[in-house]
């Protein structure tokens, strides 16, 4: 399982990178068929709002299937935990309808 992150309009920094890994590496335990996952990691583009809003984006590659899943916080750790709970639930429900 390959794991790419690309940075939009953020820096990666390492702690940043590792964080991603970690969450995400241990994915194939709810599924065992990823072929590949891409992170973005960025910074939403926002007209009046005050503060940044940042993004975290999780395309995981299935057999046959491309699993996306996004979410926006204030707090980029936040949008990283929020898009791996989100991310494990889908690929749970991906498993359930591969069993039957």
């Amino acid at each position: 399982m390959k794991i790419n992150i690309k940075a939009t309009r953020v820096t990666l920094l390492p702690e940043l990178k590792k964080l991603v890994e970690e969450k995400f590496s241990g994915l194939d335990k709810y599924y065992d068929r990823i072929l590949s996952i891409e992170i973005e990691l960025g910074v939403e583009v926002a007209g009046q709002r005050k503060g940044d809003i940042y993004f975290c984006e999780a395309n995981i590659s299935v057999p046959g299937k491309l699993l996306r899943y996004r979410k926006s916080y204030s707090d980029l750790t936040k949008a990283v935990n929020g898009v791996h709970k989100g991310i494990q639930q889908e690929l749970s429900k991906e498993k359930d309808k591969n069993k039957k």
